[in-house]
């Protein structure tokens, strides 16, 4: 069986893909409250005749194809938790769920690793090993995957696939690139202690909100000054809290943000800086500071041999290939490619907005060229042994 009968088998598929993908769309869960989510999966999957893996999992579900003969064990990871947005779609098949949506296209990640699924069934008898479906929960909170590994679902796994809808990409385009391809997430928090005092008399305190505007642009200086223009760093404070009242100087400022990078060594030099400049800022000023980090996932680093082999996937499964630019965003997928080879790829959808905005939508045309190109790139890496 190869290209032509995945084709027709995805194509006969689509109107359950579609009516698989709103019915999650109506339905979010935030993360690690996917229960319900969990046990449609894994009816879907029953349904076609799909084993489905017995592992320590509160919420998201596992299952396989194959086995029948010897060879490889191959994953494909879809993740299936939803945002806290109130949906602005204007929809038929809107969210039910007030203040929760599927504003990144999980539920469309889903329905799309469903359907490889039943294609890959379709064929077990002649596949030369094993292909797992890893349905992962929370991704939005970078903490999934890591629970996915706890759970030993990548036991034995030697590549793993994933994808993430692209709203600025066309359907019927793919975004497949080696090395570095989503950033490496990282957060902070800051807080800024002075003395308060009354307004209209500050030389009795020491004023925090003074302090943390320097640290604010102080920051700044990180990437302008510290990183080296060949490579690549965001540093964005998103949040100040301080103060309740227009008289009074408080005596505590907080700070928060990100850091996104997809250098190692410029991840690992960034807390340094900021130590140094906080530090300095606050001695400056008089004031007291503590710097909390919170690491998050690394980079995804696509391996290169897989990437060949998922541009050989695409091409068969009808898809135009570019060559993506880097996202700042991030992306659990990470967590595994530190433990085995990945491809993560863009897969065009033509939507109207970008990821997390309250009228984020996808256009359903391209879940076929999606569930074809899973199933070829898991055929192919199958074929393939461990020759990628």
């Amino acid at each position: 069986m190869g290209s032509a009968a995945f084709r027709q088998l995805a194509a006969e598929l689509e109107p359950r893909l579609i009516h698989i993908r709103r019915h999650l769309h109506q339905y979010p869960e935030v993360a690690w409250e996917e229960k319900e989510t969990s046990r449609a999966i894994r009816g879907w999957l029953e349904e076609a005749g799909i084993r489905v893996l017995d592992l320590p999992l509160q919420t998201g579900v596992v299952a396989e194809v194959g086995g029948k003969k010897a060879g490889p064990i191959i994953a494909l990871r879809a993740d299936i938790d939803a945002l806290p947005i109130q949906e602005e779609t204007g929809l038929p098949y809107a969210s039910r769920h007030l203040g929760k949506m599927h504003a990144c296209g999980h539920d469309f990640h889903t329905a799309v690793v469903l359907g490889a699924a039943v294609l890959l069934k379709s064929r077990e008898e002649t596949l030369k090993g094993t292909v797992r479906f890893l349905f992962q929960p929370a991704e939005e909170k970078g903490t999934g995957a890591a629970k996915m590994l706890e759970s030993r679902a990548l036991d034995g796994v030697q590549a793993i696939f994933g994808m993430h809808n692209k709203p600025d990409m066309q359907v019927g385009t793919v975004g497949i690139k080696a090395g570095p391809l989503m950033a490496a997430v990282d957060g902070f928090d800051i807080e800024v202690e002075g003395i308060g005092t009354h307004a209209a008399i500050p030389e009795a305190g020491v004023d925090p909100i003074v302090a943390a505007a320097q640290i604010v642009s102080s920051l700044q200086t990180i990437v302008s000054r510290n990183v080296s223009p060949l490579h690549n760093a965001v540093v964005s404070v998103t949040s100040i809290h301080g103060g309740a009242a227009w008289n009074v100087i408080p005596d505590k400022v907080v700070l928060g943000g990100t850091v996104r990078t997809f250098q190692e060594e410029v991840r690992r030099q960034i807390p340094v800086h900021f130590t140094r400049i906080i530090e300095g800022v606050t001695a400056a000023y008089g004031a007291r500071i503590s710097l909390r980090w919170f690491e998050g996932p690394p980079a995804v680093r696509n391996d290169e041999a897989l990437s060949r082999l998922s541009i050989a996937a695409a091409e068969r499964a009808g898809l135009q290939v570019v060559t993506p630019a880097p996202s700042p965003a991030g992306e659990d997928f990470a967590y595994y490619q530190e433990k085995i080879p990945g491809s993560f790829v863009f897969m065009g959808t033509s939507g109207k907005n970008e990821w997390h905005h309250p009228g984020f939508t996808v256009d359903e045309r391209a879940l076929v060229p999606s569930v074809l190109y899973f199933a070829e790139a898991a055929s192919a890496a199958l074929e393939g042994g461990s020759e990628w």
